[in-house]
């Protein structure tokens, strides 16, 4: 692993514990993200429920259904890889894993038009650095979908994230006040 990400997790992981207390909950709308073109027209859209001091996915999830869209959540499997399951959005249809809440069912097996992603800091290159798992990585390679990390305004960065063979670029960043599409480099 390399050792600037490890550095760089716990220097963020420390900024973002400390500023999460003046957080305005309130502003986070994220209207930029859900009024956006890769929302509006995907059917089937991916998405968490944040934890701890992740920006807030409630009401994007919410959204999502309002619009008669299929929203999907992860499921971590025991290998760490993860798992898409159809959500309802209920609290009774989740389990605890760890500090995170995962839905029950079956997986899902279809098409995922738009999915998004947790972060702690994303580069203007479309690096995203996240908790150190891979999860996500893995997760996104086997993805044909359009990938939108999701970060407080503070945590999308002209600092270059460490880039390593199996990491992958994420197509957009989206804070509370807007979204930034960042342009495919192969």
């Amino acid at each position: 692993m390399d050792s600037r990400k490890v550095e760089l997790r716990t220097r963020f992981r420390e900024e973002r514990e400390f500023h999460h207390e003046a957080i305005d909950w309130d502003i986070f709308q994220w209207e930029h993200l859900i009024s956006s073109e890769e929302f509006t027209s995907a059917s089937v859209i991916a998405s968490y429920i944040s934890y701890g001091t992740e920006p807030d996915t409630t009401r994007i999830n919410r959204e999502i259904l309002a619009q008669n869209k299929i929203l999907v959540a992860p499921r971590t499997l025991p290998d760490k890889n993860l798992q898409w399951v159809q959500w309802d959005g209920s609290a009774s249809s989740l389990i605890r894993n760890g500090n995170v809440l995962e839905p029950l069912g079956e997986p899902f097996l279809g098409t995922i038009d738009l999915v998004i992603v947790p972060a702690l800091h994303v580069d203007r290159h479309g690096n995203r650095l996240g908790q150190g798992g891979g999860s996500y990585d893995r997760a996104l390679k086997n993805l044909s979908a359009y990938s939108i990390a999701l970060v407080y305004a503070g945590e999308l960065t002209s600092e270059e994230i460490p880039s390593e063979p199996h990491d992958c670029k994420v197509n957009a960043a989206a804070t509370p006040e807007l979204l930034v599409r960042f342009t495919k480099q192969n």
